[in-house]
């Protein structure tokens, strides 16, 4: 499991540039099952991606497709861990 953590190195107007093209490349991963959850940032600084995948070069690859990546909008933090307490069952079946 990987959380990748978005923070923008542009204004906002810019990152609003892309933020349809962002959402259509976020649908697509949820529709394949590669993630779990995402978000802004609470301030709007960059957001949050909750990703399940194999290793770290596959989401590598998922992030290389990210219109905030291709156009240089934001880093990325991809923190790796293994989710050992879940909230209920269902949660733990799905990761």
């Amino acid at each position: 499991m990987f959380i990748a953590i978005l923070t923008y190195k542009k204004p906002l107007s810019e990152v609003d540039n892309y933020l349809s093209a962002h959402r259509e490349y976020l649908a697509k991963h949820y529709a394949i099952g590669d993630f779990i959850t995402s978000g802004p940032q609470i301030p709007r600084i960059g957001g949050v991606i909750m990703i399940k995948a194999n290793n770290r070069k596959a989401v590598d690859a998922i992030i290389s497709e990210d219109p905030f990546h291709i156009n240089d909008i934001a880093n990325y933090q991809i923190v790796e861990f293994t989710p050992t307490m879940f909230c209920n069952e269902e949660l733990k079946t799905i990761l």
